[in-house]
C-alpha cells in the first residue's frame, strides 16, 4: 500500500481514477484525484490525514498491512472536510483513544461531520509535536480553503504538509511532480486555484509570505490531492503568488449561451473583430450550456477581459449562463474588463440583465452592450465585428 517518500515518511493514500465530480456535482475532475495520507515514523508515529469516506474501510485495512495500528501515537487532521477526514470513523473504531491534533475550528467541523467526541487536541501556529529526532510544527492556514485548515512542517526532512494548498485533482501512480505530464499538471493546478482558492487570494499571499518569513529549508511539499512537489518545490509557491496577484494573461474569453445560434453568431463575429484589431491576443469561446463550467471559470481567471452573451428568455437570460454568473460573483475576480451582447425576438432585456450581473460581479464594463434582433444578418454581423474591434482597442 505505502510508498516511502523519505527516510521517515510514507504515502498511504488512495488514488481515485474514477472520480469525475467533486464537492457534490460542483467541480469536474476529468483526470480523477487522490486523497493523500502520510505516515511519519520516528520514536513516535503520526498519521497525517486519511481519505474520503467511500474508501475509509479500505484505507484502514491497507494501513494495517503497513503498520500495527496500535503503534500510531498521533492522528493529525489538517482539515475537517470529508475527503480528508472520511477515514476517521473506521480508524477510530480500531484505535479510539488516539489523540487527534487539529485546529479549534476543525474540532467544530469534525464533530459536525461525524458526531463523535474523540480525543481532540487543539493546536495553533507555532505549536510543535516532537516525534523523536524530528518535530512537526503546526501552521494555521484559515480559508485555504476552509476556516479550519492548517499545515505542518517536518524538520530534519524539510517537508511541508500543505493540505489543500498547492494541490490538484489529478490521479497518477507516478506520485511526483517531475514524473508526470507537465502540461496536465499545470492545467489541473491552475484549475484548482481558479475554482477553489480565487476568493481567498489575499489570504493566500499573506500566508505564503508568513511561511516564507520563517526561512525554512524546503525539500518537498506534500499536498492532500495530486502530486508531491519534490523537484523545485518552490515553483508552485511562486505560481500561487502569481495567481493570487489579480492574475491575467493576454487573453479574451467569450462566454455565451444561445437558443437558435443567433447569439453564437454574434460571439463568433465579435471574436473575429477582436482578432482583426489585435492578432496577438488569445481568444477563447465557450457555450455555457455545453462546456464544463469549471473549465470556463479557469479561462475567465486567465483572461484580462471577458464578454458575456445571451438571448432574451422570459425577460432574462438563459439559465446555464445565469447560474455561472452567480458562481463567478462568489469567486470575486479582480481587475477584469467586460462587455455584454445578445439577441432578442420581442422584449430584449438580456443585455441589461447581463450588464447588471457583470457589474455586480465586480467586472469593469468598458463599453455599452450590443443587442441584435432575431438572427443577425451580414450587416448585423459586421456591427458585431466592429463591436469586437472597439472592445479590443479599449484593452
Amino acid at each position: 500500500m505505502g510508498v516511502k517518500i523519505s527516510e521517515s515518511v510514507t504515502w498511504v493514500g488512495k488514488i481515485d481514477w474514477e472520480l469525475k465530480k467533486f464537492h457534490g456535482e460542483d467541480y469536474s475532475t476529468h483526470r480523477g484525484s487522490s486523497y493523500n495520507s502520510y505516515l511519519v515514523r520516528d520514536e513516535k508515529v503520526a498519521l497525517i490525514d486519511t481519505v474520503w469516506s467511500p474508501f475509509g474501510e479500505e484505507f484502514v485495512e491497507k494501513l494495517k498491512k503497513e503498520i500495527d495500528l496500535s503503534k500510531i501515537d498521533y492522528i493529525i487532521a489538517n482539515h475537517g472536510e470529508i475527503d480528508h477526514s472520511g477515514g476517521l470513523p473506521a480508524l477510530m473504531r480500531e484505535i479510539p483513544d488516539t489523540p487527534i491534533y487539529c485546529t479549534a475550528n476543525a474540532v467544530k467541523s469534525l464533530k459536525g461531520q461525524f458526531h463523535e467526541d474523540w480525543n481532540f487536541v487543539t493546536v495553533k501556529t507555532g505549536d510543535t509535536l516532537k516525534l523523536g529526532k524530528k518535530t512537526l510544527t503546526f501552521v494555521e492556514a484559515p480559508m485555504l480553503h476552509w476556516p479550519d485548515s492548517m499545515f505542518e512542517y517536518l524538520d530534519g526532512e524539510e517537508i511541508l504538509f500543505s493540505n489543500d494548498a498547492f494541490g490538484q485533482h489529478y490521479a497518477t501512480e507516478l506520485l511526483y511532480n517531475d514524473l508526470v505530464d507537465q502540461a496536465e499538471l499545470y492545467q489541473e493546478a491552475i484549475k484548482y486555484y481558479a475554482n477553489i482558492l480565487t476568493p481567498f487570494s489575499k489570504l493566500v499571499t499573506r500566508k505564503i509570505e508568513e511561511v516564507l518569513s520563517f526561512k525554512l529549508p524546503l525539500k518537498m511539499i506534500c499536498p492532500s490531492h495530486g502530486v508531491i512537489w519534490r523537484k523545485d518545490p518552490a515553483q508552485i509557491v511562486k505560481k500561487y503568488l502569481e495567481w493570487a496577484g489579480d492574475y491575467q494573461e493576454n487573453q479574451v474569453t467569450i462566454v455565451y449561451d444561445t437558443m437558435w445560434d443567433g447569439t453564437k453568431k454574434m460571439a463568433e463575429a465579435i471574436a473575429k473583430g477582436i482578432h482583426q484589431t489585435d492578432g496577438t491576443v488569445t481568444i477563447k469561446l465557450f457555450n455555457a450550456g455545453k462546456s464544463d463550467k469549471n473549465d470556463i471559470v479557469t479561462e475567465i481567471f486567465k483572461a484580462k477581459a471577458v464578454l458575456f452573451g445571451s438571448p432574451t428568455v422570459n425577460k432574462g437570460i438563459l439559465a446555464p449562463l445565469s447560474g455561472m454568473l452567480h458562481e463567478i460573483k462568489g469567486l470575486a475576480f479582480k481587475k477584469k474588463k467586460a462587455a455584454v451582447f445578445g439577441t432578442y425576438g420581442w422584449s430584449g432585456e438580456s443585455v441589461d440583465v447581463l450588464n447588471a450581473f457583470v457589474k455586480d460581479a465586480g467586472f469593469e464594463v468598458i463599453q455599452e452592450g450590443l443587442k441584435k434582433l432575431w438572427s443577425p444578418d451580414e450587416t448585423n454581423l459586421k456591427d458585431c465585428e466592429q463591436f469586437g474591434k472597439e472592445f479590443a482597442a479599449k484593452l
